[in-house]
């Protein structure tokens, strides 16, 4: 892996290119021969539903379940997104993921975001398909949770011939239940990944270049209604400011099927563990963007003279005591305690406990002279580029001041 200095893209990517541009000729060819007013309904049924289906299966499954976390699904229900979302050939739950992860921590980035809104339109939205990508800082991405998840695993291991299968093998024997087999091919399996595919794009591209920032405008993640519809309610991608919200939008009004899927499968027991971003998040957050439109209000987060306790390495290892529950990070001389926040932090316990404080570590004269005990680098920019609501949050589990 490299040292995480360079993510440019450079070499063709043939294989990927000749796949992705094979598939738009064929579907242009199989359009011609089987144009919608001369197919069954069944079989424009068949593809609409494949788009749906397949779409929800990256909606719900590689992106709210598995890319954050939001829920926790049984076997049957991650079974089922694997497979659905075999069908829309956008890689493995794995290699999704963790490209979407890398996405989020250096959002904008035109090195490190695999597939950044400041590169162009063009490129966010499919130009980084033709390129052989070198993702520099992919080692710095958490994959336990997916490598320790046998649907990923086998999924993952078994990606090709599942994707061909449900893509493409599928579609063509369900339309032989109506004696039109190459239609099905055509519609279910050619052009409804046309629809896939691109729809999916718009929230890479559109999604950061026109809509509402009503959240945050640290980054170019903007809310599109037209977006909302065509990609099961991924429209509403500025309210990604709380990206572990199992929800694209906290309004009843935001058009969000994913949202209502993930809600019946909850009520019939599916799925557990729903999380939400706090309500005075939210509020905090759309009170500065109204402010700041007014009156030009600062990023900053405005941080007053300290007034708590100041703590040397043996106060701190007196705090830390043997709680093994506890995890106490160093950020910009802060002890912050996020004990409560492991539950709750959009990268997963272990990223925070990597950075943790255990008895024992360091001494009396120097307890912050190991890096992983201090989470400054990591907090600012090292690791993720935090927002402005993360620094609010983070002030709110600080403890003390620490000197070493």
């Amino acid at each position: 892996m490299s040292d995480g200095k360079t993510s440019t893209q450079h070499r063709v990517w043939w294989s990927n290119s000749v796949f992705f541009v094979g598939i738009h000729l064929l579907a242009v060819i199989g359009l011609y021969h089987y144009p919608f007013y001369a197919v069954p309904r069944a079989t424009l049924l068949l593809g609409f539903c494949v788009w749906q289906l397949a779409d929800f299966g990256i909606t719900i499954g590689y992106h709210r379940l598995y890319s954050h976390r939001s829920f926790r699904a049984k076997l049957v229900v991650r079974v089922a997104v694997a497979a659905l979302g075999s069908a829309a050939f956008q890689g493995s739950i794995k290699w999704w993921c963790l490209r979407h992860r890398l996405h989020h921590r250096f959002t904008d980035d035109p090195e490190h975001d695999p597939y950044s809104a400041t590169r162009g339109l063009f490129y966010s939205h499919m130009g980084w398909i033709f390129f052989k990508p070198k993702y520099g800082r992919l080692n710095l991405i958490e994959k336990d949770d997916l490598e320790n998840d046998p649907v990923v695993y086998y999924q993952h291991k078994y990606y090709v011939p599942l994707a061909a299968f449900f893509g493409f093998i599928l579609p063509p024997l369900i339309g032989s239940l109506w004696n039109d087999a190459s239609g099905a091919f055509v519609w279910g399996g050619l052009v409804a990944h046309l629809a896939i595919w691109h729809c999916t794009f718009l929230v890479n591209s559109l999604a950061h270049w026109e809509g509402l920032q009503p959240y945050s405008d640290e980054d170019t993640s903007r809310g599109n209604m037209i977006l909302a519809l065509l990609t099961g309610g991924e429209g509403n991608h500025n309210f990604h400011a709380f990206p572990h919200d199992y929800r694209s939008g906290p309004s009843k009004l935001d058009w969000d099927p994913s949202k209502w899927i993930i809600v019946a499968m909850h009520h019939l027991g599916l799925i557990h563990g729903l999380r939400r971003a706090r309500e005075d998040d939210m509020h905090d957050a759309v009170d500065f963007m109204l402010r700041k439109r007014q009156n030009h209000t600062p990023y900053d987060v405005v941080v007053d003279e300290w007034q708590g306790p100041t703590w040397d390495a043996t106060r701190l290892q007196e705090y830390t005591g043997n709680k093994s529950y506890q995890c106490l990070i160093i950020i910009d001389d802060f002890v912050v305690d996020a004990s409560s926040y492991l539950g709750e932090h959009p990268g997963g316990s272990a990223l925070l406990r990597k950075y943790s404080i255990r008895k024992g570590d360091g001494d009396a004269s120097g307890c912050s002279s190991r890096p992983a005990m201090d989470a400054s680098w990591a907090f600012n920019g090292g690791l993720n580029v935090h927002s402005r609501l993360a620094r609010r949050r983070m002030r709110e589990l600080v403890v003390a001041r620490y000197t070493a």
